[in-house]
């Protein structure tokens, strides 16, 4: 059996290393385009925040140490362009130059995602930088380093955006946000989403959305990002907008491609090709909420996926029930959680949802440093079904969040999670979590 291996990040390096303690006799070739493999990408907009700390400390495991313990044929600096299903062969070349291809019996794409960069004059200046990439990670710190850097513009306001926001913060630049779309948020609730933009606006974070830019000029050392009825001086300019799949050679070869571009693929990641599979922020995947495909670029999915396809290549059937959403990320000192469906998903999935938005506290009452925790809850109104939530706090939403996680996965009613037995302790929460609180009211607009 020979397995190649398309990527060598979270799906790729996953896949190869279960692949080999499975079956060590099975011929495994990982082909990285990049230097780097198994790091942490979530991580680098808080490396970046600190100088002292290397992006190197970021890498879970060396590529050396897939060749020499495991004895997985990694090749970095190896970017394959082609595919030939019917000769099961894939073509590419070297950062040198130099063609390469291989034979394969299971192929597995694991391309993961790329930025997404607007089609704008200037957009190619060396003071325009992406953050996907430990590559680009590295490239954004040493630029700091070595730079004056007072001023950054951050084109978008997504995930990444709002971590670099901080980032660029704690380093003593003035950040400016800028986006093309009206709203600051679009996939958070109203309410939750002015706790963010005036946490935002008190650390001195200019924001403006619905504001289209035009182009990006050169000023001495300098940019300026020229918008509509707006220009923004800039020692560097942060394009996060968001990320596209890395479906293209997926698409070249004939197979299907799902939901925002992404490869088409089964339970058991499987694509339109028996000998291909394909995993992590390449592929779609099952929402077990809407009950249809989705594209939600994951680190957990992507890691959980290369063990299901190392399974199904070595014999062993395995599939993934799919996928509820949740993610986690902090904004200077706020955590902000999701789990399932907002209103507006809900109602596009069919449903006939309901919501509300409740303020409750992060500790029992009198207790010392309690804080406000904003939660907004969805439901099926026909069903009583639970079907998402949003949390923004200070304190108790990262792993509040996992409650209702567990709760969409076994697809449970409002009124039955609002009976769950939740821990109480002062220092934590009120007697009343407030999940409970917010479950407790919601099932009054559903009787």
């Amino acid at each position: 059996m020979k397995f190649v291996i398309i990527g060598g990040d979270a799906a790729g390096m996953s896949a190869a290393s279960r692949a080999k303690r499975k079956d060590p006799n099975m011929e495994v070739i990982v082909l990285e385009q990049t230097h780097d493999v198994s790091y942490s990408a979530c991580g680098m907009p808080y490396n970046i925040a600190d100088p002292k700390r290397d992006m190197e400390t970021l890498v879970v495991r060396k590529a050396r140490i897939f060749i020499e313990k495991n004895r997985i044929n990694l090749l970095i600096g190896h970017r394959v362009t082609d595919i030939d299903r019917t000769a099961k062969k894939v073509f590419g070349v070297t950062i040198g130059g130099e063609s390469f291809s291989f034979d394969y019996d299971k192929l597995f794409i694991a391309t993961g995602a790329s930025s997404l960069r607007p089609d704008l004059p200037g957009i190619d200046l060396p003071q325009v930088m992406a953050l996907k990439s430990l590559e680009q990670g590295k490239q954004i710190k040493y630029y700091l380093e070595k730079n004056p850097i007072k001023k950054a513009v951050i084109i978008g306001m997504g995930y990444i955006a709002l971590e670099m926001c901080e980032a660029f913060e704690k380093s003593g630049i003035k950040t400016s946000m800028v986006k093309p779309g009206p709203v600051f948020l679009p996939w958070l609730s109203p309410d939750l989403a002015d706790v963010i933009y005036h946490e935002l606006t008190n650390k001195g974070i200019d924001i403006y959305p619905g504001v289209p830019i035009e182009r990006i000029e050169p000023l001495g050392n300098s940019v300026q990002v020229i918008c509509e009825n707006l220009i923004l001086d800039a020692d560097l300019v942060l394009v996060a907008m968001g990320v596209k799949p890395c479906s293209k050679i997926a698409k070249e070869a004939g197979l299907d491609i799902g939901i925002a571009g992404s490869i088409a693929v089964d339970n058991y990641l499987q694509t339109s090709d028996n000998n291909i599979y394909a995993a992590g922020d390449c592929a779609d995947a099952f929402h077990l909420v809407s009950d249809s495909k989705c594209w939600i670029p994951l680190a957990l999915r992507a890691n959980r996926a290369g063990w299901a396809v190392a399974d199904n290549v070595c014999g062993t059937q395995t599939s993934l029930q799919g996928v509820t959403g949740t993610s986690v990320f902090k904004v200077f000192s706020l955590e902000v959680a999701r789990s399932g469906l907002n209103f507006k998903e809900a109602k596009k999935a069919g449903f006939d949802p309901v919501e509300n938005n409740v303020k409750t506290r992060s500790r029992a009452h009198g207790h010392p440093g309690s804080t406000p925790i904003h939660i907004n809850m969805v439901a099926d109104k026909k069903t009583g079904r639970l079907l998402g939530a949003q949390m923004v706090g200070k304190e108790g939403v990262a792993h509040r969040i996992n409650a209702v996680a567990v709760a969409l996965h076994n697809k449970m009613t409002v009124k039955d999670f609002s009976q769950t037995d939740l821990a109480y302790a002062p220092p934590f929460g009120p007697v009343w979590d407030p999940l409970l609180t917010a479950a407790n009211q919601l099932v009054k607009k559903i009787l």
